[in-house]
């Protein structure tokens, strides 16, 4: 997936004509901010290292700056936009939102006050406060691990689903995931509870599904690290019903499980990779530096990862 990814802005960057470091020195100047969530677990991580090589590659270009704001929590990334505003005074907006609804009146302010807004992965609840949107694939997210979960248990058995923060994006998966399990009358899902992509909490809404149901064939943990802290919960109840435990995202970690076959309940995965913030923030900057737009929406592909073609997904050198 990292590869489309790639394709897709170095497609973009040729289209708009910035392809030449030449054309730059005729371009405008742009004043970027980056708002996105601190780096509270691993994908997160993975957004603020991107976010900062991006930061890298473009402040090359005297032309060009990048202010990068991380935030704990959605009240502390409003706040940010404020002064992203007024203080560093930006022309320009990526942003991954905190929350869904929380942030949509916010960035709304901000797209009133002629910044161009560029919203990543967590889609606001009116799209009107955006000019362009880029994420995964959150359909096939929720999709591609429910119709391998379905073909694994042979249409029948008990599964606990674990959601992330409630947002546009949490709701796609699930939907996704649900309108599968639709077509198998024989699977049950007993429940799904949010575990906010956060090992800890995941962690506390396993150990309840353990307590409460006492016969769960497959886990669906839609994050890695949620995965990780069911994981850790199923082996300290000694738990030997449960088959199959399916993440999210493609972590490193998660991969090399894969890859080495060291877990016999880690079979498979579905990618989603956080240097799509990377490509955002670039197309954005070099879009808005030729004074053009990007595309109202740019979709990267989640794609299956098995034993098989785990190595293709595998990057020891990134943070996630």
């Amino acid at each position: 997936m990292k590869h489309r990814i790639r394709l897709h802005a170095l497609a973009a960057v040729a289209a708009i004509g910035l392809a030449s470091p030449l054309l730059a020195q005729a371009q405008n100047k742009v004043n970027l901010g980056v708002a996105i969530p601190a780096a509270t677990h691993s994908f997160a991580a993975g957004l603020v290292y991107w976010a900062n090589e991006a930061k890298k590659e473009l402040e090359k270009d005297p032309n060009i700056k990048v202010t990068i704001k991380t935030a704990s929590g959605a009240p502390e990334q409003a706040n940010q936009l404020q002064d992203l505003v007024t203080a560093t005074k930006i022309d320009s907006l990526v942003i991954l939102p905190f929350e869904s609804a929380a942030l949509t009146r916010p960035v709304q302010q901000v797209k009133a006050k002629g910044v161009y807004v560029t919203v990543v992965d967590r889609g606001l609840t009116d799209t009107s406060a955006q000019d362009a949107y880029v994420s995964g694939d959150n359909t096939a997210f929720g999709k591609v691990p429910a119709e391998y979960l379905a073909k694994a248990l042979n249409g029948k058995g008990n599964i606990v689903a674990l959601r992330g923060i409630p947002t546009t994006i949490d709701n796609e998966r699930m939907d996704a995931f649900m309108s599968v399990m639709k077509n198998h009358p024989g699977i049950k899902v007993l429940d799904a509870k949010h575990g906010n992509w956060n090992r800890d909490d995941a962690f506390k809404v396993m150990q309840d599904f353990l307590t409460r149901f006492k016969e769960i064939d497959a886990v669906w943990a839609a994050d890695d690290d949620m995965a990780f802290g069911v994981l850790r919960a199923i082996e300290q109840a000694k738990r030997k019903d449960i088959k199959i435990v399916f993440g999210g995202a493609g972590a490193k970690a998660m991969v090399k499980t894969l890859m080495d076959g060291s877990n016999p309940l880690i079979q498979a995965n579905v990618s989603y990779s956080p240097k799509f913030l990377y490509e955002a923030i670039k197309m954005t900057a070099l879009a808005r530096q030729k004074g053009q737009k990007l595309p109202a929406s740019t979709i990267v592909p989640s794609v299956l990862i098995t034993k098989e073609n785990a190595k293709d997904f595998y990057f020891p050198d990134s943070p996630f």
